[in-house]
């Protein structure tokens, strides 16, 4: 009679732990790829951010350039952000020539992985114009 009490124990133990597996699983998975997609969604972050930085850099390269067109800066920066592809979704471009100095300013947002994550993106910047000084 212990004998066949011993060898129940064991089957009955092995029962009551059905699903734990599974349980565990069900925890552990969404919180990796959260972070995952997280990891992801700061690289792609960052990336959007320099893409936005060097597209005003070159807005102001070229807008503040000696007897430079209106409307050069704009070109330049629209161009920009056309070569680096979907990058930057709705690109907004602003150049600001008082004649002394240009600012840019670009926005935009990137793609968005993490759900309830704003992923938009402000870049500006400013330089004196150039002149000629006899």
């Amino acid at each position: 009679m212990i004998r066949l009490l011993h060898l129940r124990l064991p089957g009955r133990w092995w029962r009551q732990d059905r699903g734990a597996t599974a349980l565990d699983f069900s925890m552990t998975v969404p919180l990796a790829f959260l972070l995952l997609f997280g990891i992801v969604q700061g690289g792609l972050f960052f990336h959007g951010r320099s893409v936005a930085h060097h597209a005003a850099q070159q807005a102001v390269d070229a807008q503040r350039a000696y007897d430079a067109a209106d409307g050069a800066g704009t070109a330049a920066a629209r161009t920009y952000l056309a070569r680096m592809g979907g990058s930057l979704a709705d690109a907004d471009v602003r150049v600001n020539d008082d004649g002394n100095s240009v600012q840019v300013r670009v926005e935009g947002t990137v793609i968005n992985l993490v759900p309830g994550w704003s992923g938009h993106v402000s870049q500006s910047v400013r330089a004196p114009v150039e002149k000629f000084r006899p």
